[in-house]
């Protein structure tokens, strides 16, 4: 059942903000947060993703980016893949359009049930995640064994929620694109007569056109923010959110005859494209709550707890494989673009996973030394569920059968599978239970170093079962998680640092098509060695520069159709970014090199080749300038480069580079007594084509990029 009691309670909430007199004056004071002030902070921001409180982004000893709510306005981010493309080191991993924003970070693809949090608690990421009622997207790059526990080496997705807003907030956002997509959203904030609470109201909805010819959909999403100054000390934010989204899916494509990359072919091609072909359904919610207590000057409780609840009904028409030539290609298509259709359905799918911390931090000095330290326990369980499909005499996670044939330059008509399976009711598959107890102490020993010290104890319950008439296969472990820093700061805006970091994250699980098909291989532990500089240079632009090595176990299929875990995989990086926003002037430029290597696997076909789907070079640089001349207009342009890709383990395959230019314009106004703001963006201005997307998920798929697309939009500030 869907969880419509929401939108009732959003309605409630709607009625209230509008019947009462909205407040203007200061509310009562604020619980005070941990917060370094200061020119770093007005020039590079601020995160909490990279430790356990809100720090200048300079005094992370760690490589943080985060993009705030004007950011994302000026910009025009709509989705997590529109703010993902603004960072070098992060990449695509099967982001199918309709389907779920997935990323790599530094060459590791992000766990979908630890990587992506809301507000540093792990939500289930197999959808869009909503950014209308996010403030503040970020990102820490690299292991997070201390920070997160639980996820992938490349780092943890963070999605901050909007709060109440201590003055009236009224602003309503549309936005068209080209093939006749609409996009419309509001939001309202401030305070009730009682000045003590306050509410923050978003909504949106979307008629979906993709470029996709025929991937079409829609969308809708409703939250609502609450919070009580119970006390000048004490304060409690309450949110929810629900989100419905249907859309038909993108599959992407293999490769011809196992050996080539597809000739000739148009990204807005649907591979799926039979008239029984259905969108894939979904529903998800959130509930959080949120205490902070000031104990004294010095120090402070928090306790956060958040329910997520993920539902979606998955069907497509798929492409696998050729059998028109020859003895087949398993994966590949055939010579002249021909492709296996499969009849795929799996209905029921759910998630509920749940997560709860509570945190001590204060600040006291023993001697000459100064500290801040944290004290945390965390509880998170994770529950996925689905159906199973009996037929042919033979119980199956899902139906998956031939249905016929097409071709990817003319599409043919196939009738779905002649199967009429029996469905279970939904069932458990897998479940997890995540303890953890934590400290951090950062130490100030003299006026120029600072030592960050901190470790995580995580002990972690899990189980799965393939069908319901299958055992749970159970697994226990534990595992001690450090991470130890160093910061010289040799002047005030320039800080020196190096970290040793441990990971965890959980195991793969082996692809269909596998002969240990759905088999989880456990616990994989990971380690990162990073040593970094951060300044504010000049004419307050904000640089960094790191150079880090990554090592965590190898998950491939090998020779004999299985999963494994088995060597190691290598990455070696650097990066480097820059950032102004001064003077009519903003910019912002990232650089990755990578090295990622596979090794000691015993396979001289593997060791020593480069990771799939990492560029060894990628770059990125947007500016927008404020037009002097012309009061309000601000113009704007993007490039991104990425270097070649290789599409297989053994290398065989090499995916070309590209290049891509983008620009936009803003144009600030009055229409009577109301703010506009009219904001124009053209995206791959060149329509170049390109492959944006090389995984081995699912048997290896490419997915190109979007041709050249044009979207327009006016903001209302009432």
């Amino acid at each position: 059942m869907k969880p419509v009691f929401k939108l009732s309670l959003l309605a409630c909430a709607l009625a209230h903000a509008f019947s009462v007199h909205a407040q203007t004056a200061d509310p009562a004071t604020p619980v005070a947060s941990v917060l370094v002030t200061g020119s770093k902070e007005a020039v590079g921001g601020r995160a909490s993703i990279g430790g356990f409180a809100e720090l200048p982004l300079m005094d992370i000893p760690a490589s943080v980016v985060a993009f705030d709510r004007s950011q994302m306005q000026n910009l025009a981010i709509r989705s997590a893949t529109d703010a993902a493309q603004y960072d070098a080191s992060v990449g695509d991993a099967y982001n199918a359009v309709g389907y779920a924003e997935q990323f790599s970070v530094r060459g590791f693809k992000l766990n979908n049930n630890s990587g992506y949090r809301k507000d540093g608690i792990a939500i289930a990421a197999d959808t869009q995640i909503p950014m209308e009622n996010k403030e503040r997207f970020e990102l820490l790059k690299g292991v997070a064994g201390l920070q997160a526990g639980l996820a992938a080496p490349g780092g943890v997705l963070n999605f901050v929620t909007k709060r109440p807003t201590d003055t009236l907030l009224r602003s309503a956002t549309v936005e068209a694109r080209e093939r006749g997509s609409l996009h419309g959203e509001f939001d309202l904030g401030g305070r009730f007569e009682d000045s003590r609470f306050g509410y923050r109201i978003n909504a949106a909805a979307d008629r979906l056109r993709s470029y996709v010819k025929g991937a079409d959909g829609k969308r809708q999403f409703a939250s609502a923010a609450f919070d009580w100054q119970i006390s000048p000390d004490a304060r409690l934010d309450l949110d929810m959110d629900f989100q419905h989204k249907e859309q038909i899916t993108a599959p992407g494509y293999q490769l011809t005859r196992g050996v080539d990359l597809p000739a000739n072919i148009s990204p807005k091609t649907l591979l799926n494209a039979q008239p029984w072909t259905r969108p894939v359904d979904t529903d998800s919610a959130n509930f959080g709550l949120r205490f902070a207590w000031r104990l004294n000057a010095g120090w402070n409780a928090t306790i956060s707890a958040n329910k997520h609840w993920f539902k979606r009904d998955d069907y497509t028409a798929f492409p696998y494989g050729c059998s028109n030539e020859g003895d087949g290609y398993y994966p590949g298509y055939c010579g002249n673009g021909d492709f296996d259709v499969y009849d795929y359905q799996s209905v029921g799918e759910r998630k509920t996973p749940f997560g709860l911390q509570a945190q001590l931090q204060g600040r006291f000095a023993s001697g000459a030394l100064r500290h801040l330290l944290t004290f945390g326990a965390s509880y998170a369980e994770r529950h996925n569920s689905a159906r199973d499909y009996f037929y042919d005499g033979e119980n199956h996670p899902y139906l998956y059968e031939y249905a016929g044939y097409s071709n990817i330059y003319q599409p043919l008509v196939s009738a779905p599978a002649p199967v009429t399976p029996t469905i279970s009711p939904v069932y458990e598959r897998f479940r997890d239970r995540e303890r953890a107890v934590y400290v951090q102490d950062i130490v100030t020993l003299s006026p120029q170093l600072a030592l960050h010290a901190g470790l995580r104890y995580v002990k972690v319950d899990s189980a799965q079962r393939a069908q319901s008439d299958l055992p749970w296969v159970n697994d226990k472990a534990s595992f001690t998680l450090p991470n130890v820093s160093l910061v010289y700061s040799p002047t005030r805006n320039w800080n020196v640092y190096g970290t040793l970091a441990h990971g965890l994250e959980s195991g793969g699980v082996a692809p269909i098509e596998t002969t240990n098909a759905n088999q989880d291989l456990g616990p994989n532990r990971s380690k990162q060695l990073e040593f970094g500089v951060k300044g504010i240079a000049g004419d307050g632009v904000s640089l960094s520069a790191a150079v880090f090595q990554i090592t965590t176990g190898l998950e491939y299929t090998d020779a004999n159709e299985t999963f494994v875990r088995n060597g190691e995989r290598n990455h070696r990086g650097l990066e480097l970014s820059a950032q102004r926003a001064a003077n009519g002037l903003a910019y912002g430029a990232s650089l990755m090199a990578l090295r990622a290597r596979q090794q000691d696997t015993g396979d001289a076909t593997l060791d020593g080749k480069r990771v799939t789907n990492v560029p060894d070079l990628k770059t990125t640089f947007w500016g927008e300038y404020a037009v002097a001349a012309v009061p309000g207009l601000k113009l704007n342009g993007q490039w991104q480069y990425s270097g070649k890709k290789t599409f297989d383990p053994e290398n065989t395959v090499d995916v070309p580079g590209y290049h891509v230019f983008g620009l936009g314009a803003a144009y600030g106004m009055k229409m009577g007594s109301t703010p506009v703001t009219l904001r124009a963006r053209v995206d791959n201005l060149f329509d170049k084509f390109y492959w944006r997307d090389v995984t081995q998920d699912l048997g290896g798929y490419l997915l190109p990029g979007a041709p050249r697309t044009l979207r327009v939009s006016p903001q209302f500030a009432f």
